[in-house]
């Protein structure tokens, strides 16, 4: 069943006992009767005998009416949300913060879509509501990307907005908690005191919202056409088809804070009144007539490029009931609708970017990318003088009273928007040529091949349809495209655990290696399934956030694999024969292990720490891995990391080892956690507990990091001894791996390296400060042959295998083994032989240097084919020429 028929399915069901779910004693006491109306049969509730009481409030019936009518005195965006947040302090609502446009803390989301999510977290892959007051009023900035065609196309349309949460936990033994009753009233009083809308200009339609794993009935309000809030009512959890009511049902309004602006300055569209002076100033690149425009965004509001098939037949429809040719609309509409379109965007980049949100590739940095490269898009069309740069910052000074930390992070966001204009440019070049190379090849370019090339090239639908009609083609690029293709990355797919036990009816097991220092304990045996063995305690840590298991001994069997499932945590043994349940039996951790995963682990939290004081506040973990051989952190960052931001986190990170800091390891409610530390503690995901384990690294009173963290770690950053960071890349787009080892592992690399550079002298014959010149020779004279190598032919195969033919000084076997390794054949008898290699020279001469080959110079062996393997031809010539049949 779809969500679209859920809905219907439910509303059927609700409807047929409207007084239990939709009725408030609000209607009652203010004249409000249940409706139907007459146009498309929906269910809502007005003022008796008011005016247009009979057709429903949905755009798809009512026009707006508001628009031109300014509501008393006009607010603009931000003293909109001081009133509103005034009047619910009023009424016992607590003030919260917006949280973060990127929902680290909820599985599977990238962005926050409503207020709601901010206090939605995860437990057992169930959904939970925690909320740190009774009452909360939140002004949550979301972010999303399923209406792109429609921003700047309909005046209401964004892909960011502020969502004004108002939100209680119903408890009837709380008398601060409240339900739908108390609800209706705040919002109704809201509406006609705050804002002095009359009661029968207020409408409430009857619907269903239908959430992960819970459901409930909701009442949306209207005023002259325009939706302004939702109040739902979360009763139930389960499916449309088998549910229950919630142990705590949940408050979720969700108003406009963009709607409310809208309709107190009535402006044509819902960007002019909202954008306040960044809009004032994008509006000066444009000229359009505005008597038209007041008169066609009135009407403007019915469309929605997701539903209508042909939005040109749509305009031309009003285009007509103005009274204008369909060529006088477009001209005065589609250049305002861009600028309408660039300003939206512009705040949404800034936005994510400031909350750790990179454009990208790949998950919810697709999105982000796809806005980013429409505005330049836009602006390229217009020929718009401006950057998208600059529109972020007066986004940021105009928002700077109620967002503060836009400006604070304008120098990262500027930076890492000119990387991604600088990437745009350069796909803008190569469509060009691509386009026209498609095109002379008569290939027909399909939706899929547009989606294909947005996605392998960077190359926007705007870019195919311009390149396109410069060799005089049109392209047909579809309303919804950017839907689409955004609605792809909207989720992330989590890793299933491929080991299945049956441990039902099990107890939880104790967890005691929260105490890093207990290596020796004692446990009973639960259960035994083959070779797994599940214990009353364990200090034994389960492979889990990236960090290996532990390793040791149960009554003196080696343990092998540690795994944790749920609640239960299983030890895979070498032999379980002798192990029953009900057996006390004696545990004992590998201590040297233990300690380097430690030291690895914390060495992690200490290099994440150093890259976000290097590179940035962008700089989040996107993943590690912890061993005893190595370690890696992957960040999130725009670009490959050079040598000096490499040798800058690696000696910050090392200087807080030198100063010896304190790591606390502390438990607290999600809750207290989250208002202690901030949303920052979510850097390896979200967090299934409701108690979370933080882990922070302080410097006197200073934070210098702090995660939820379940690993072991050192009590000190001195214990971590040292960082070495062996290497980088990045491993995709907007995400860079740092590989590192620390402590004893450390010190094994510390020895390879003094090892490598000894071998490296030996086979060079140089002293070690003449090593990088004699590599630096030894690379360009690789390069040349490598060069050279690429334009051998079947004769100048022969002319340089008879010149390579030599006697080489070694074992056949060996030599056999050096060709396969280097991608090559060799071929020899007693005192011919020969390599045919498709790898480089200079690791053919190492190979045989390590072998002791006393004849290896450069003229022992040929190379050829360089771009595939030799054939049955070559291979005949080849035997032939050094005398073999």
């Amino acid at each position: 069943m779809t969500v679209a028929d859920a809905k219907v399915k439910l509303k059927q069901e609700f409807s047929k006992d409207f007084r239990k779910y939709y009725w408030v004693p609000m209607f009652d006491e203010h004249g409000y009767e249940r409706h139907t109306c007459k146009n498309c049969g929906k269910t809502y509730w007005a003022v008796e005998n008011s005016p247009g009481a009979d057709i429903c409030p949905d755009t798809t019936c009512t026009k707006y009416s508001f628009i031109g009518k300014p509501n008393g005195k006009p607010m603009d965006y931000i003293e909109t949300w001081k009133a509103i947040e005034k009047f619910f302090v009023k009424h016992d609502h607590v003030s919260v913060p917006s949280y973060p446009v990127i929902a680290r803390w909820f599985p599977g989301m990238y962005f926050t879509l409503a207020s709601i999510v901010a206090f939605q977290r995860s437990m057992h892959g169930k959904t939970v509501f925690e909320m740190p007051h009774d009452r909360i009023i939140i002004p949550q900035t979301c972010l999303r990307f399923n209406d792109i065609p429609n921003v700047g196309v309909t005046g209401r349309h964004m892909t960011n907005f502020v969502m004004v949460g108002q939100h209680s936990l119903y408890d009837k033994n709380k008398p601060n908690t409240y339900w739908k009753e108390k609800c209706a009233e705040l919002d109704y009083e809201l509406l006609t005191s705050v804002f002095n809308i009359k009661p029968e200009e207020i409408k409430w339609m009857e619907d269903v919202w239908i959430g992960p794993n819970a459901f409930g009935y909701s009442l949306e309000y209207y005023v002259k056409g325009l939706e302004l809030g939702n109040a739902v009512f979360t009763e139930f959890v389960g499916t449309p088809d088998n549910y229950k009511p919630m142990g705590q049902r949940v408050i979720d309004m969700g108003a406009g804070l963009e709607r409310f602006t809208w309709y107190s300055q009535g402006t044509p569209t819902a960007y002019d009144a909202v954008y306040g002076p960044v809009i004032d100033k994008m509006k000066t690149f444009v000229d359009y007539n505005k008597s038209l425009f007041e008169n066609y965004s009135k009407i403007s509001g019915t469309l929605d490029v997701d539903e209508t098939a042909n939005i040109t037949k749509e305009r031309m429809k009003i285009a007509t009931e103005l009274g204008v040719s369909l060529k006088d609309l477009q001209a005065n509409i589609e250049s305002l609708e861009a600028v309408y379109a660039i300003t939206d965007h512009a705040k949404t980049l800034l936005y994510a970017i400031t909350d750790g949100g990179l454009p990208s590739n790949v998950g919810g940095g697709y999105n982000l990318r796809v806005v980013l490269r429409r505005a330049l898009g836009f602006m390229d069309k217009l020929g718009l003088d401006i950057t998208l740069q600059k529109v972020c910052e007066w986004h940021a000074n105009y928002l700077k009273r109620m967002s503060p930390r836009l400006k604070e992070n304008l120098n990262e966001v500027n930076e890492i928007i000119e990387i991604e204009t600088q990437r745009y440019q350069t796909a803008k070049e190569k469509s060009s040529k691509v386009i026209a190379r498609i095109l002379d090849k008569k290939e027909k370019i399909t939706p899929e091949k547009i989606t294909q090339l947005y996605e392998s090239e960077g190359i926007t639908p705007e870019l195919i349809s311009e390149a396109a009609k410069l060799r005089g083609q049109d392209i047909k690029i579809s309303d919804d495209f950017y839907s689409k293709l955004s609605e792809k990355h909207m989720t992330s797919k989590t890793k299933e655990k491929k080991i299945t036990l049956d441990l039902k009816g099990l107890p939880y097991t104790e967890i005691l290696f929260r105490d890093e220092s207990l290596l020796e304990f004692e446990a009973k045996v639960l259960k035994v399934i083959d070779k797994w063995i599940i214990l009353d305690k364990t200090a034994f840590y389960a492979e889990a956030g990236g960090q290996d298991h532990d390793l040791g001994t149960i009554n003196h069997i080696k343990v092998e694999d540690v795994q944790k499932f749920g609640n239960i945590i299983a030890h895979k043994v070498s032999s379980a024969i002798s192990l029953k349940p009900d057996m006390e039996v004696s545990c004992e951790v590998d201590s040297k292990r233990r300690k380097q995963l430690m030291q690895h682990h914390t060495a992690v939290h200490l290099i994440n720490a150093a890259a976000r004081n290097v590179l940035g506040n962008h700089v989040w973990q996107g993943g590690s891995g912890k061993s005893v051989e190595k370690a890696h952190l992957d960040i999130t960052h725009h670009s490959s990391l050079n040598e000096s931001q490499v040798d800058k986190i690696e000696a910050l990170a090392n200087k807080m080892i030198q100063k010896n800091l304190k790591i606390e390891k502390i438990e607290l409610e999600r809750q207290e956690a989250e208002s202690k530390y901030g949303m920052r503690i979510y850097q390896g995901g979200a967090v299934p507990s409701k108690e979370l384990r933080i882990v922070s690294i302080l410097d006197v009173d200073k934070i210098v990091d702090a995660e939820a963290c379940g690993g072991t770690h050192v009590s000190k950053t001195g214990d971590i001894e040292e960082i070495v960071i062996t290497g980088t890349e990045r491993v995709q787009d907007g995400l860079v791996r740092i590989t590192l080892v620390a402590g004893s592992a450390s010190r094994r690399y510390r020895e390879r390296e003094a090892e490598i550079i000894s071998e490296s002298k030996s086979i060079l014959q140089c002293k070690e400060e003449e090593l990088v010149k004699y590599t630096k020779e030894l690379f360009v004279e690789w390069k040349k042959v490598r060069k050279e190598s690429k334009k051998v032919s079947s004769g100048d195969l022969e002319k340089q295998i008879k010149s390579s033919i030599n006697v080489l000084d070694a074992n056949a076997k060996e030599l056999i083994s050096i060709a396969s390794k280097h991608k090559g054949i060799f071929f020899g008898t007693k005192d011919k032989s020969v390599i045919i290699t498709m790898d480089g020279a200079g690791n053919i001469m190492k190979s045989l240097s390590e072998i002791g080959v006393k004849g290896g110079g450069r003229d022992n062996f040929a190379q050829g084919r360089y771009e595939k393997e030799p054939d049955k031809n070559d291979i005949k010539l080849i035997k032939k020429l050094v005398g073999l049949r």
